[in-house]
């Protein structure tokens, strides 16, 4: 999740029309510019900080579920251990985009064996939820993975310490969403992301509902400016939202990935991509 901040880019624009002008003009656009930063994250104070309260929400719930994943992973439950992992996930996919901030704490946790391959490290680097998937699903043991459980659960406390350090920007919330769908879009729809267990789907899920989580926070300051791309947003996040309910069990989980076929996994590509191009028209709207 590398897209361009928002903020960066207008600042980028900024340069270049300061260049142009005497050093006197350059402090007055710099002092103006400063100011109507500041300004909007005055005007957007409530809207961070609800988005605060539910990072820090879904990291509680992100720490009782590992707690329970870690303890069944100890106990040998192999079956416990599988119906744990993808709901445990959820709370730390809808969250991304504070998560990720720690560059640290996010591979310790999340990081994927391809990812650490592209970094040059190995498995003896390999640690996290996707290290215990691979002996849950792959070697079907749990023995031999105590250790990185335990570590799991230490990372994950202290990411959620962490969480209660950050301050929220905008640009975190404007710039997140559009992450979580391009997300989706490449690791996510590929089903490269839960390789072993291939339950992509609890993850799909949780990246929606983050990004629509952060539409929902911004939904009437959205609305004040341009009530059509509220609409178009509504609409395009409940075609994705109706698209997975296709695939919901019973028991409100999600089918193994490896059931779609390829025209079910066409249309919930070009469902998230339909909706991604008005999601980034919030961060337009909102500076």
């Amino acid at each position: 999740m590398k897209a361009t901040p928002f903020a960066a880019v207008l600042l980028a624009g900024s340069i270049l029309m300061t260049g142009c002008n005497n050093s006197d003009d350059t402090k007055t656009s710099s002092a103006a510019k400063k100011e109507e930063t500041t300004t909007s994250s005055t005007n957007l104070q409530r809207e961070m900080d609800a988005y605060k309260k539910f990072a820090l929400g879904q990291m509680d719930h992100f720490i009782v579920e590992t707690d329970k994943f870690v303890k069944a992973v100890k106990a040998g439950d192999i079956k416990k251990a599988k119906e744990i992992y993808p709901v445990a996930r959820m709370y730390f996919e809808r969250s991304e985009p504070i998560a990720e901030s720690f560059g640290d704490l996010d591979p310790r946790i999340d990081a994927r064996l391809a990812d650490l391959k592209e970094e040059g490290q190995g498995v003896e680097d390999w640690t996290g939820y996707h290290k215990i998937e691979y002996g849950l699903w792959k070697e079907n043991k749990t023995k031999g993975y105590e250790k990185t459980a335990d570590q799991l659960l230490a990372d994950s406390k202290e990411l959620r310490a962490r969480v209660e350090t950050v301050e929220v920007t905008p640009d975190t919330m404007l710039t997140g969403a559009v992450d979580l769908l391009n997300e989706v879009s490449t690791s996510k729809i590929t089903g490269e992301e839960e390789i072993y267990s291939h339950t992509d789907l609890y993850d799909f899920k949780a990246n929606v509902e983050g990004a629509e989580k952060i539409f929902s926070i911004l939904k009437d300051q959205i609305e004040n400016k341009d009530p059509k791309l509220v609409k178009d947003l509504t609409e395009k996040f409940k075609a994705v939202n109706d698209l997975l309910a296709k695939y919901q069990t019973k028991d409100g989980g999600y089918i193994s990935y490896t059931k779609l076929t390829k025209e079910d996994t066409k249309a919930l590509s070009e469902a998230v991509n339909h909706l991604g191009e008005p999601l980034s028209q919030m961060g337009i709207i909102m500076e």
